[in-house]
């Protein structure tokens, strides 16, 4: 059975096992300079073992970022990721946050539409080049 956590505490180890699934690499100090920043961050667990995770980062006012949405390679394909997001927008929300954004590849836009999303034109520079 899966539980989803709001805020829960998370080691660096908890983090870098569901990064190397997720995303190919590991989370490095993001537990300590990104989460202490974060409006909330809510994690889904099997027993103890962190299979899930989605950040919600804020601009301090009414704006709310989904940010880092995964589940661990093991776990897709059983809504865990849908569970994470729709509890992120109910933390955000009764933490004062009227707008809810979220930027994805255009193959998950099915994923966020059935989670409530609707599409907007945005921009964005990658301050990388």
């Amino acid at each position: 059975m899966i539980r989803i956590e709001v805020d829960p505490h998370l080691s660096q180890d908890d983090l870098d096992v569901l990064w190397r699934s997720a995303w190919g690499a590991p989370a490095g100090d993001y537990a300590q300079r990104v989460l202490p920043r974060s409006l909330a961050y809510v994690g889904a667990f099997e027993v103890h073992r962190l299979v899930g995770f989605v950040n919600v980062a804020w601009d301090g006012g009414v704006h709310a970022f989904l940010l880092d949405a995964c589940v661990h390679a093991d776990f897709q394909r059983q809504g865990i990721a849908t569970a994470l997001v729709r509890r992120a927008a109910e933390v955000a929300r009764d933490r004062g946050a009227a707008w809810l954004h979220v930027d994805f590849e255009p193959h998950l836009e099915g994923f966020y539409r059935a989670c409530g999303f609707r599409l907007t034109a945005a921009g964005l520079i990658d301050l990388r080049a």
